[in-house]
C-alpha cells in the first residue's frame, strides 16, 4: 500500500482562536499547509522559476492544451533548489 499523505484537520477538542480572539498556534499551522498546497497561478513554465514544497499544483494561464498543467514531483533538485522537479500533467 502506498504511503498517503494527507492534510490533517485541525483537532475538534481543541480550540481555533485563543481567549484573545487571535488564532491559535494549532490554527495558524494548518492555515499555513494549506496556503502552501494551493494551486499556483502563472505565465510559463514553473521548472527551475517556482519554488515550491513537494505536491503543488501550477496552472500556466497562457499555456495550450496539453502543455497547462504541473506538479511537483521531487521536493528538490538533490541540492536544495526547490523551483526544480515540476513535472507536466
Amino acid at each position: 500500500m502506498a504511503d498517503n499523505k494527507r492534510i490533517a484537520q485541525p483537532s475538534s477538542s481543541r480550540p481555533l482562536v485563543k481567549e484573545d480572539g487571535s488564532p491559535s498556534t494549532q490554527f495558524n499551522t494548518w492555515l499555513k499547509v494549506i496556503t502552501e498546497q494551493s494551486v499556483i497561478i502563472g505565465n510559463g513554465s514553473p521548472e527551475g522559476v517556482v519554488p515550491a514544497p513537494q505536491a503543488s499544483i501550477y496552472m500556466d494561464e497562457t499555456g495550450v492544451t496539453g502543455a497547462i498543467l504541473y506538479i511537483k514531483r521531487d521536493a528538490d533538485d538533490g541540492l536544495g533548489d526547490t523551483s526544480k522537479g515540476w513535472v507536466l500533467v
